[in-house]
């Protein structure tokens, strides 16, 4: 008798296109959210799964090299998107190479200025958009090697002060 080597979970997800952690977002509309993310991200579709109502029970797209889940908002399920709770609590952090390239492109998507691009103490160039859908993300460009913890403190008492 011989036996089958299991892979890790982890593995067997990458075969997909899935990494270990992944945003899943509900969405008002997955359709559209997935059509904008194209648009503004340069998302690639992976996968969509409609449900029997035509809205999307799982859909899986890559943005910046990594998985992002979406299925669309259904209260009856405990799916409830931003739009419906007022907001999220959570917010995507997107490294690009052009932060400002990139956010022009989601805001001539329908994206909206949550905190505008500018240089930050800790060195990176950041910015907060939120998308339609109600998701907020930071998007940022590293623009100096990075810091020591106790450098990183050092500045951010000067930002501060």
């Amino acid at each position: 008798m011989t036996t089958t080597e299991l892979k890790p979970a982890a593995e067997l997800a990458a075969r997909s296109g899935v990494h270990p952690v992944s945003p899943h977002l509900v969405c008002r509309g997955a359709s559209d959210a997935i059509a904008f993310y194209e648009r503004a991200f340069g998302a690639t579709k992976m996968m969509v799964l409609p449900g029997p109502d035509g809205k999307i029970m799982h859909g899986c797209i890559a943005i910046n090299g990594s998985s992002v889940m979406l299925v669309d908002e259904n209260p009856e399920y405990g799916l409830k998107s931003p739009m419906l709770l007022g907001g999220s609590p959570v917010t995507m952090h997107l490294i690009v190479d052009d932060v400002d390239a990139f956010t022009d492109k989601a805001l001539a998507a329908g994206a909206t200025v949550v905190m505008p691009v500018a240089d930050m103490f800790w060195g990176d160039r950041y910015g907060v958009i939120e998308d339609p859908f109600g998701h907020h993300w930071s998007i940022a460009t590293p623009t100096r090697e990075p810091m020591t913890e106790a450098e990183l403190q050092e500045v951010a008492k000067s930002a501060f002060a």
